[in-house]
């Protein structure tokens, strides 16, 4: 097995290094990067390893900068002694996420668990892409998928599939049903963000979480901006793209 270790601190790099020497099979350390712009120099020359070890807070930057500089196929172990980033971890190539000072035994578990999702004696590409399909899967399958609410003197269940947008109002946060109801909730919209398929929603500005499939119309909007429209028409403002998302928004569309 080939793996890259991405480490600022040599003390951590090296005791990376004595424990990948214990495992029980064999594991060759290509190289230890200690930056984003090596790590992607370093990609940009050479063949993808089979796997990664990469610590979050570099010298020059945060690791998640590498993915948006190279193309990473490869799966990933974050090491990090910050555990405020495993979410973000996970919406790139991650298979786990060990916090400093790494202890042995969940070292074991994490290489269990990516041999166990890269089934298969030649690592090669085809082998890391499957390991990745299946990866992927388990984590869809972690978003939340209905909300269970209360309405009046009863309780629905609701699956995101048909509520058209979360949004804030005086201070409280509301979903907008396809009838074009509108139900209280007990979620912030950060919190909303972080349990809903990014594929399906996406937070237009500080006020709005909208899902694509009921975006009915995108129109231009004062040069820079843009205005949504959506199927049921029952909001009391326009719903407006920020200008920082406009860019992440287009891409998110045309997906």
């Amino acid at each position: 097995m080939k793996v890259i270790i991405i480490e600022d601190e040599e003390p951590a790099a090296q005791k990376l290094k004595m424990l990948l020497s214990e495992l029980s099979e064999p594991v060759e350390v290509l190289d230890c990067l200690d930056s984003v712009s090596q790590a992607a120099e370093w990609f940009s020359t050479h063949e993808q390893p089979d796997l990664i070890f990469m610590d979050i807070r570099l010298a020059d930057g945060l690791s998640f900068e590498i993915f948006d500089l190279v193309p990473i196929k490869s799966p990933v172990i974050f090491t990090t002694a910050y555990n405020e980033y495993a979410l973000k971890a996970f919406k790139v190539n991650s298979i786990d996420y060990l916090l400093k000072p790494i202890d042995p035994g969940e070292l074991h578990r994490a290489m269990d668990k990516f041999k166990t999702l890269f089934s298969g004696s030649d690592l090669q590409e085809p082998n890391i892409q499957s390991g990745m399909q299946k990866l992927l899967a388990q984590l869809a399958s972690s978003h939340k998928t209905r909300f269970f609410i209360k309405v009046g003197q009863h309780y629905r269940s609701i699956p995101v599939q048909e509520i058209e947008s979360f949004f804030v109002q005086e201070k409280s946060t509301f979903l907008m049903n396809l009838e074009g109801k509108t139900l209280d909730i007990d979620y912030s919209l950060d919190q909303l963000a972080e349990m809903l398929n990014p594929e399906l929603f996406f937070r237009v500005n500080r006020s709005y979480l909208v899902n694509i499939n009921w975006i009915k119309d995108v129109l231009i909007y004062s040069g820079s901006r843009l205005k949504i429209k959506l199927a049921s028409g029952k909001y009391n403002e326009p719903i407006l793209v920020s200008r920082d998302k406009v860019s992440d928004f287009k891409k998110w569309m045309n997906r």
